[in-house]
C-alpha cells in the first residue's frame, strides 16, 4: 500500500535495496542475499557484477554455490593472486547458468584445463572481455575453439599463456574475432609473424597490442599492424630484438597511409586523439635515433618528458638523443634562461 511504513527488513523495496547494496563490497552483497527470501530474490535478479577475488579459501565451492543463483551476471572477476583455487567444474557451472556473461577474469587459474574453455564457448557466447593470463594449462586448440564461438570478443588477455597462444590460435582469432580491440600476448614466446599478421588482417579495429618478449616477431609484424590497424593507440615491443628501423618508419608513415589523398595535408595528427599514444621499445637495441625520432615526430601523444612518459626506451642507450617536442622546448627554455634572477 502506498505510504505504508517499512516495519521489517523484507519490506524494503527491491530498487532501494539494490541501491544500498551498490554501496557495499561484494562479500556483504553475498551475505545480504541470505537474509531472507525477498532479499535473495532481489539480489539474484538485480546483481549484474560480482568479484570474488577477495575469497582466498574455498572460491571453487563458492562459485558452485552462487552460479545457479546469480544467472544475470554480466561481469565476473575471479582473479586469484595468492593460491589457485578454481577447478573446471566451477567454470562449467558458470557456463551452464550465466549465459549473459560479457566480462570474465580467470587470471592465474593454474588448475583449469581445456574443459573450461570448451564450456565457455558453448555457454557464454556473448563474452566481450576475457582474461586468462597466467592460465598455463590451456591448449591452442581449445583457444581456437573458443574463438569460433565467442566472436564478440573485444578484449583478450593471454599474457604468459605460452602453450595457448600459438600462430594457429592467433589465426583463428583473426578469422572469427573481427571486433577485437585489445590483445595482450606478453611473454608468448612461440608466436611468430604468421600469427601477428593474421591478427592485423583479421582484426582491423585493434587499438592496444602487447607483444612484450615475443622474441620471434620481426618488422613484418609491426608493418602489418601499422598498415592494417588505423586505430592502433598502444604497442608494446619490449625485448623484441628483431625489430629494426624499417618497422619504425612504417609506424611513422602509417597515419598518412590511412588517410585519403585529399586530406594528406600533414603527416602529424591534428590532436593527441589520433595515432600512437604509447610505444614501448625497451631493449630493442637494433633501432637508431633517426628512426625512433621519426615516430616521435609523427605522433605528438608520444612523450619522452618526465611526467608524461609514453615513449619507453629503457635499455636503449643509443636512443638518448630522441626527444618529444615539449622536451625539446623545455630544454630550449632552460638554455635561454640559465640563471634565474634572485
Amino acid at each position: 500500500m502506498e505510504g505504508r511504513a517499512i516495519t521489517d527488513w523484507k519490506d524494503i523495496p527491491m530498487e532501494l535495496l539494490l541501491q544500498i547494496l551498490g554501496l557495499v563490497d561484494d562479500q556483504t552483497v553475498i551475505m545480504a542475499s541470505g537474509v531472507c527470501r525477498g532479499w535473495r530474490d532481489a539480489v539474484c535478479l538485480g546483481l549484474t557484477r560480482l568479484s570474488l577475488s577477495w575469497c582466498t579459501k574455498n572460491m571453487n565451492n563458492l562459485v558452485l554455490s552462487l552460479a545457479p543463483k546469480f544467472r544475470r551476471l554480466q561481469t565476473l572477476i575471479l582473479r586469484q593472486d595468492k593460491k589457485a583455487q578454481l577447478e573446471d567444474n566451477a567454470v562449467e557451472s558458470i557456463a551452464n547458468f550465466c549465459h549473459d556473461l560479457q566480462v570474465l577474469d580467470l587470471s592465474k587459474s593454474f588448475n583449469l584445463s581445456d574443459r573450461s574453455l570448451y564450456a565457455l564457448a558453448h555457454g557464454c557466447p556473448n563474452l566481450t572481455k576475457l582474461n586468462i593470463s597466467g592460465c598455463t594449462a590451456f591448449s591452442d586448440s581449445a583457444l581456437e575453439y573458443l574463438a569460433s564461438f565467442c566472436q564478440k570478443l573485444k578484449v583478450l588477455n593471454l599474457c604468459g599463456c605460452v602453450g595457448t597462444a600459438s600462430d594457429r590460435a592467433l589465426q583463428a582469432i583473426g578469422r572469427y574475432c573481427s571486433q577485437l580491440q585489445c590483445l595482450n600476448l606478453g611473454w608468448c614466446e612461440d608466436i611468430s609473424d604468421v600469427g601477428v599478421m593474421s591478427l592485423a588482417y583479421g582484426c582491423p579495429d585493434l587499438r592496444t597490442v602487447d607483444l612484450c618478449n615475443c622474441v620471434q616477431i620481426t618488422d613484418d609484424s609491426v608493418i602489418a599492424l601499422a598498415n592494417r590497424c588505423p586505430h592502433l593507440r598502444s604497442l608494446g615491443l619490449y625485448y623484441c630484438q628483431n625489430i629494426t628501423d624499417r618497422a619504425m618508419y612504417s609506424l611513422a608513415q602509417s597515419l598518412v597511409s590511412h588517410k585519403p589523398e585529399a586530406v594528406w595535408e600533414s603527416r602529424k595528427p591534428k590532436n593527441d586523439e589520433e595515432g600512437l599514444r604509447t610505444l614501448n621499445i625497451s631493449q630493442c637495441t637494433a633501432l637508431t635515433p633517426s628512426a625512433v625520432q621519426a615516430v616521435c615526430d609523427s605522433f605528438p601523444a608520444l612523450h619522452t618528458c618526465s611526467g608524461r612518459h609514453s615513449l619507453i626506451m629503457s635499455g636503449c642507450l643509443n636512443l638518448t638523443s630522441v626527444h618529444c617536442a615539449c622536451a625539446v622546448q623545455a630544454h630550449r627554455t632552460a638554455s635561454a634562461f640559465p640563471h634565474s634572477a634572485h
